[in-house]
């Protein structure tokens, strides 16, 4: 019979212990050590946060996620390295945060700056409020795919294998993605 290894004290486990090879394959659900992921993945947090936000905010979006970790450290299983875990985390950290603003702002009745605050082209503004709209029509899934593949440059094998899903999941949901924003362009034959 097998025997999980035992800590006493959770504070016991070394960050060697939750990057080892082994711990994972034995899909025992780790004992994170925040401060140790702090330490060893604030930085790659922090900068994957810059992708969504300027450097006034990011430093507390970033304790933010890491409050987020701490709430959630039992969801971790283990069954992929703690960055990556982190790296979805911190994505879907930020995507649900800029929903909510804009919801705010959409209760409020305040659709963004008052358009003196930030001059942009007709050209620049209809294109902003097309990609808005179809942004808005996304289903969660969808989007963080839309978000791995355009602002990340990531693979469809790569964005499979990060959210738990088939490859062709990913590339189903990239062609209906193009196939909507055409449609919504009136590029339909094109």
């Amino acid at each position: 019979m097998f025997h999980y290894p035992q800590h006493p004290d959770p504070r016991a486990v070394t960050p060697d212990h939750l990057f080892s090879t082994s711990a994972m394959s034995q899909r025992v659900p780790p004992t994170l050590d925040v401060g140790a992921l702090y330490e060893r993945h604030g930085g790659v947090v922090y900068r994957r946060i810059l992708q969504f936000y300027p450097r006034q905010q990011a430093e507390e979006i970033l304790q933010e996620v890491f409050v987020r970790v701490l709430a959630t450290q039992h969801q971790f299983r283990g069954d992929s390295h703690p960055a990556t875990w982190l790296y979805q985390l911190t994505t879907r950290h930020c995507l649900n945060r800029r929903r909510n603003e804009r919801r705010r702002r959409e209760l409020l009745g305040c659709y963004g700056d008052p358009s003196w605050a930030c001059p942009v082209t007709p050209a620049s503004q209809e294109t902003v409020a097309f990609l808005e709209q179809i942004w808005r029509e996304l289903d969660e899934e969808t989007l963080e795919i839309a978000v791995y593949t355009y602002r990340d440059g990531l693979s469809q094998a790569d964005i499979a294998e990060l959210m738990g899903i088939s490859r062709r999941t990913v590339g189903n949901r990239l062609t209906a993605l193009t196939e909507r924003a055409r449609a919504a362009a009136g590029l339909e034959g094109a």
